[in-house]
């Protein structure tokens, strides 16, 4: 268990800076979340769990189009990224909506407590999760380039 974490820790040290602006994109991303929601819950006047529902659509697309672009510079793959995107996102999305439902509906916590909890449990995982697989880049091998091969195709 001590060398499963101290390969983690490594591996996050090395990925210091692609780590430094998924934490930037998503403390970006909290804020606008936590507006937005209010916005809704408080002014629109919708239900919590509506309003957490909705708010979530918008910032599936924010978090994708930063996260790709800047956060890990994925320049390919864009369909199948968003594709994983999008099957991670419906994870969180499912899990920030049930428990907006059993915490803040049912169990009578406040709104704002149950999205803060959810979206402190999503971050956990979602930047390994973003790193090795949704912006993983292809292994490319590329061609052989000995003498021998390149008169054999010639």
């Amino acid at each position: 268990m001590a060398t499963m974490v101290k390969r983690l820790v490594r591996h996050l040290w090395h990925a210091r800076a692609q780590l430094f602006r998924y934490l930037a994109v998503g403390g970006s991303a909290f804020v606008l979340d936590m507006l937005t929601l209010i916005a809704l819950r408080e002014y629109v006047e919708l239900s919590a769990t509506l309003s957490v529902a909705l708010n979530q659509l918008f910032m599936v697309v924010y978090v994708f189009t930063l996260n790709k672009y800047w956060s890990f510079g994925s320049k390919s793959m864009g369909h199948t990224q968003f594709v994983r995107f999008v099957t991670l996102s419906v994870c969180n999305y499912l899990m920030a909506t049930i428990l907006m439902y059993i915490f803040s509906q049912k169990a009578g916590f406040d709104y704002r407590l149950v999205r803060i909890g959810s979206i402190a449990l999503s971050v956990c995982w979602n930047f390994l999760l973003y790193k090795h697989w949704v912006y993983k880049e292809p292994h490319i091998v590329p061609p052989p380039t000995t003498p021998e091969l390149v008169e054999d195709q010639a």
